[in-house]
C-alpha cells in the first residue's frame, strides 16, 4: 500500500480500539489526532467526516468479524456441523472482547433508537450475520440435523440470547463460568431440538 493507505489503515485499527472501549460516539478526530500524534487536518483528510469515519470502523470491525467467525465456519460440513462451528467461534470472539467490548452489541445501545447511516450500516451487518445463521439452521433442518418441524428463525433467536447473556455476565457482571453456561445452554437447545429416535423393540 501507499503510504496515505498505510495511515489510513492505521488510523483506523486505532479507532477501532477506541471505538470498542468507549462506543462509536465516543470517537473524535481531535482523539484520533493525538493518539497517531498528527494534526487534526491531517486525519480528517483521510475521511470525508466524522460520521464516515464511524461507518469506516464498523466495515473494518464487521471484517475482523468474518475473517474470525464466518469464514472458518464455512469450512465445516453444512447443517448442524457449520452452525455448532458459527457458535463455538463466536463465542470464542465474545471471550477476546471481554476485555474491550463489541461494538455491535454496543452499538446497538448507541443507535437503537437514533436514525441515520450509522444505524443502518450497523443492522445491516447484524442482519447479514443473523441471515448466515438462519441459513445454516435451515440446513440443520432440511438435513434430519434437527427436527423437521423447528423454526430456524427461533434457534437464531435463542443463540443471540445466549450470546447477549454472555456478554453480560462476563464482561459487566464478571461472573465466573459464563462462558460454560453459555456453552451448556447451546448444548441443551441443540438436544431439545433434535430428531426423536424411535426405540427399537
Amino acid at each position: 500500500m501507499r503510504k496515505g493507505e498505510l495511515t489510513r489503515a492505521a488510523i483506523l485499527d486505532v479507532a477501532l480500539d477506541a471505538a470498542s472501549r468507549d462506543g462509536l460516539e465516543g470517537l473524535t478526530i481531535g482523539l484520533l489526532a493525538e493518539k497517531m500524534n498528527m494534526s487534526k487536518s491531517g486525519v480528517f483528510a483521510h475521511f470525508g467526516s466524522r460520521e464516515d469515519l464511524q461507518i469506516e470502523v464498523l466495515k473494518l470491525y464487521h471484517h475482523h468479524f468474518e475473517q474470525e467467525v464466518f469464514y472458518p465456519s464455512l469450512k465445516e460440513a453444512r447443517g448442524l456441523p457449520r452452525l455448532q462451528a458459527m457458535f463455538a467461534l463466536w463465542v470464542k470472539r465474545v471471550t477476546v472482547e471481554i476485555a474491550s467490548g463489541c461494538i455491535y452489541i454496543s452499538g446497538a445501545v448507541e443507535y437503537d433508537d437514533r436514525p441515520g447511516p450509522i444505524r443502518e450500516a450497523l443492522v445491516g451487518m447484524v442482519k447479514a450475520w443473523q441471515g448466515a445463521l438462519q441459513r445454516a439452521a435451515a440446513q440443520a433442518v432440511e438435513l434430519g440435523h434437527l427436527r423437521n418441524d423447528v423454526d430456524a428463525d427461533q434457534i437464531v433467536y435463542e443463540m443471540y440470547g445466549l450470546i447477549l447473556a454472555l456478554h453480560h455476565d462476563a464482561r459487566f457482571m464478571r461472573t465466573p463460568g459464563s462462558v460454560e453456561r453459555a456453552q451448556a445452554g447451546f448444548e441443551r437447545m441443540i438436544k431439545y431440538y433434535a430428531p426423536v429416535t424411535k426405540a427399537v423393540a
